[in-house]
């Protein structure tokens, strides 16, 4: 059994394909229906009494064709297929189970010894070290023989046998036909799911003698073509092919030709009715239109659900939106804001600094103050030789009057002016008439000064002091 779901599934993991065993019960169909996203049942709990078997079986297999009885009518009329049918399988597989493990049994050493004669216990020890050491040595074969032969690994294509199964269908009954889906069964699945559409599967036996014509005047008739392109999805693949025998493994077809009707039901991907055997079309078509009819109020159910969904997902983006959009408002008002603080505190920095800059030239000019009194000349006597009477007047109106010799450096003028308490810090001499500028500050592009002979003024002159930061 493990062997036989590893090959449905396609599963190469022999521990894993036991698993899902375990996890169904034993119930192969269970399994692989669940490994194929085909059931929206759990998995099938214990065995229940016969007589609740036999209610479920009354309840759920019913005919939803035209014929009306618990079975597929010679026509091949669809049926439903859901969970309880899981419930017999399980039965036979787990009867099958227990029939095996009951002729184990019979086989054992211990019924043999009840059961058997003299004769028979004599042959059973003399020819039990022969059995012994030939078991001993076939697993010893078969697992050596697994080492260096592992289990072939199963490379499939499922689109390469669709497309190639669609490729012969045409060539041998033509393009009239519903337009089958290019895609494995598992994409195929997934887009019905998406577009909330039914999915029809049919799986082809070419070497059945039903096959040609189902498909010569069933499946080209122009009005069930019609109907089933604009209804649902159309999927077929051929049995011979891996990809075709892995479906009919999981539906479990019995007869052919072979339609399923699947659906969307409770989240999950259902088979809601089954066609096995012939079928003329206007016997399909209502046999369709009576399931989607039944069946359509699950996809009402899933395309509501849907909307809201979608209706809830586009009010929590417009939420998010909206958020969004106030924090960055916030966000903009705060970067304003911080904007506006660190205008204001480069603003109070500018001015700390230009006063406390103000306040060392201050300092500093206070300081040349005392240090340059030192080099004003002595003033000469009234009457002596080369004598310059200067009286200047300060911008406040302060006049000063002081004797030069005419030798004398004119920034000896420059520092007695400088030195004087009521002087400006940054001042120009200039004459009165004509105005001239009396260049007798001490600047790098002259650093000696003329002396007051060098610039001519007369001995008695008058000059005037102008505020350069007034």
């Amino acid at each position: 059994m493990n062997l036989e779901s590893m090959e449905v599934t396609g599963t190469e993991d022999l521990a894993e394909a036991r698993s899902q065993l375990e996890n169904h019960a034993w119930n192969l169909e269970a399994a692989v229906q669940d490994h194929l996203a085909l059931r929206d049942t759990p998995p099938p709990s214990p065995q229940p009494s016969s007589s609740l078997q036999n209610d479920l079986d009354h309840n759920e297999w019913q005919a939803l064709g035209s014929s009306g009885g618990n079975e597929r009518d010679a026509g091949g009329g669809f049926r439903l297929a859901n969970g309880r049918r899981d419930l017999d399988e399980e039965s036979e597989v787990e009867d099958g189970m227990h029939r095996q493990d009951n002729n184990a049994h019979r086989g054992g050493i211990l019924s043999s010894l009840v059961r058997g004669s003299f004769f028979s216990w004599g042959y059973y020890f003399l020819t039990l070290p022969l059995r012994l050491t030939f078991s001993s040595l076939s697993s010893l074969f078969f697992f050596v023989y697994r080492i260096v032969y592992p289990y072939p690994r199963r490379l499939t294509d499922p689109l390469g046998d669709v497309l190639s199964f669609i490729g012969e269908y045409e060539a041998e009954y033509g393009i009239h036909h519903p337009a089958f889906f290019q895609g494995s069964y598992s994409q195929a699945l997934s887009h019905a799911k998406v577009e909330l559409k039914f999915l029809l599967v049919y799986l082809h036996c070419a070497d059945h003698q039903d096959t040609p014509e189902f498909c010569r005047k069933t499946l080209s008739d122009a009005s069930l073509v019609e109907y089933i392109n604009s209804t649902m999805v159309f999927w077929g693949c051929s049995v011979t092919t891996a990809e075709g025998y892995r479906v009919s493994q999981a539906l479990r077809e019995n007869a052919y030709p072979f339609l399923a009707l699947i659906v969307l039901r409770d989240g999950r991907m259902t088979v809601v009715g089954r066609l096995e055997g012939p079928s003329l079309p206007e016997k399909l078509k209502p046999q369709l239109q009576n399931l989607v009819r039944d069946n359509e109020a699950h996809l009402v159910v899933a395309r509501a659900e849907r909307q809201e969904r979608e209706l809830t997902a586009a009010l929590r983006l417009q939420q998010d939106e909206d958020y969004q959009e106030s924090l960055r408002a916030d966000q903009e008002k705060e970067r304003k804001r911080q904007l506006e603080r660190e205008e204001v505190e480069r603003k109070e920095l500018e001015e700390k600094q230009k006063f406390e800059e103000q306040q060392r030239q201050k300092d500093n000019i206070r300081r040349l103050k005392v240090e340059l009194v030192d080099r004003i000349p002595q003033e000469p006597d009234e009457g002596s030789e080369g004598v310059v009477h200067i009286v200047v007047k300060l911008p406040q109106g302060t006049r000063l009057e002081r004797r030069f010799l005419n030798s004398h450096s004119l920034s000896s003028l420059y520092y007695y002016i400088f030195c004087h308490p009521d002087s400006p810090d940054r001042f120009q001499v200039t004459t009165n008439f004509p105005r001239q500028v009396v260049p007798c500050e001490p600047t790098e592009a002259n650093p000696e000064p003329p002396t007051f002979k060098e610039f001519n003024l007369p001995p008695r002159s008058m000059l005037f002091v102008s505020d350069l930061d007034a």
